[in-house]
């Protein structure tokens, strides 16, 4: 536990490294957050639901990090609201990393000295914020694409290769560029969710059965061509294939093509090609590369205009296994049909902890699968991933079902 513990709070730093203080103080919409503030918040993390439960007279670092770095925990007391935190120029970013250093020593100290019993009553909790800080790398790297997307300069994060450590995005090409080849998948009673031993985050529970009607699925994503002839067969001017709210927000914000594309003649990135602004910066547009920052309400409407749909997220689950199929995991987070509801008999983690993952289930979409930015222990077959509707700024895309007749 303590090499992981470790590890994982070194790549979070790592990952933090390419870019300036000022890159890692600013918010570029409320749905994100800073760099310095995800870096402190993943501390707060351990500090209050490990350290100051567990150890006898721990001090907190600053206690009124309690309430600046509390991101939706109502049984911990107020917090600085979300929206607001690229207005938090102090502490600066040194004092955030005096912070992380506080709580690495406290945490490291407690996993060497703690009694059987408290061990056992902490270790959970510490698997936990370990998964937790993994998900807010994820979202780090998300936040940094949306950041650097609206500076003018279109700057990169990071290049390919850079201070002889590996891109945390490197291409996955690749890609499978054949026709779609759609594969059947048996109908019948299947059990969904995560049975292992290891471990899952709540949502992912019980086990249960369910009922599906046999159905066929594309061997691979839906690719960037595919989806520019959408666009070019004007998909987001007709409303014939768009969900009225889908269709309101192609509407009210402007839709014309996925988020990070650039359009011929784009002042930003001259060029009489389509382009993509990605981590690495502006690249031309890879037609066989799996499209990806899309809404929920986008991946509708491109099914329709190609005469398939989403499949369920209990769907994706029962496919996950067939063989021929490609691009299940790493390549992007996959849009389904499926509204996150809790499973039948889910029960969220008793303490703290219960507000994790169950007050979310309620107007948000599930995805499936993982992304070239998701630790690699986050990328299973029953992982739920769920955002809103019109949420455009994940690695977000789709793969196509049809039902069997």
């Amino acid at each position: 536990m303590a090499a992981r513990f470790a590890a994982v709070r070194a790549n979070t730093l790592a990952l933090a490294q390419p870019l300036s203080a000022e890159d890692q103080c600013v918010q570029s919409m409320p749905d994100a957050s800073p760099t310095k503030w995800h870096l402190a918040h993943t501390s707060w993390f351990f500090e209050t639901v490990v350290l100051q439960a567990f150890v006898a007279g721990y001090t907190p670092f600053d206690p009124q990090y309690l309430y600046l770095f509390n991101s939706y925990y109502e049984t911990l007391g107020p917090r600085h609201p979300r929206p607001q935190r690229g207005l938090l120029t102090r502490p600066a970013l040194a004092e955030v990393h005096a912070y992380r250093q506080h709580v690495d020593a406290a945490l490291q100290r407690f996993i060497a000295t703690a009694s059987t019993a408290l061990w056992h009553a902490a270790a959970g909790l510490i698997t936990l914020g370990l998964q937790h800080e993994e998900q807010h790398q994820e979202l780090l790297l998300t936040d940094v694409l949306h950041l650097l997307s609206c500076n003018p300069l279109l700057p990169p994060y990071l290049t390919p290769t850079a201070g002889g450590r590996a891109s945390p995005l490197a291409p996955r090409a690749p890609y499978d560029e054949r026709p779609v080849q759609w594969l059947a998948v048996a109908g019948g009673i299947h059990t969904m969710g995560y049975a292992g031993t290891g471990f899952s985050f709540d949502n992912e529970t019980p086990p249960h059965p369910v009922m599906l009607q046999p159905f066929h699925i594309a061997h691979r994503l839906v690719n960037c061509g595919e989806y520019l002839d959408f666009i070019t067969d004007g998909g987001y001017a007709d409303s014939t294939w768009w969900l009225s709210d889908g269709w309101a927000a192609v509407q009210s914000q402007a839709w014309r093509a996925p988020a990070y594309w650039l359009p011929p003649g784009d002042p930003r990135a001259p060029s009489d090609q389509w382009q993509v602004f990605g981590l690495h910066g502006v690249q031309p547009l890879d037609r066989a590369a799996p499209v990806t920052h899309i809404s929920f309400y986008e991946a509708v409407a491109f099914a329709e205009w190609a005469g398939a749909r989403l499949p369920t997220e209990f769907e994706w689950e029962q496919a996950f296994d067939a063989p021929h199929i490609t691009q299940m995991l790493g390549h992007a987070w996959q849009w389904t049909r499926s509204a996150y509801d809790p499973y039948p008999g889910f029960r969220p983690r008793s303490g703290t902890v219960r507000e994790y993952n169950g007050k979310f289930m309620v107007g948000q979409q599930v995805l499936r699968g993982a992304s070239p930015a998701t630790p690699a222990g986050h990328s299973r077959k029953t992982y739920r991933n769920f955002f809103p509707p019109a949420a455009r700024w994940q690695f977000s895309g789709l793969r196509l079902v049809k039902d069997s007749t």
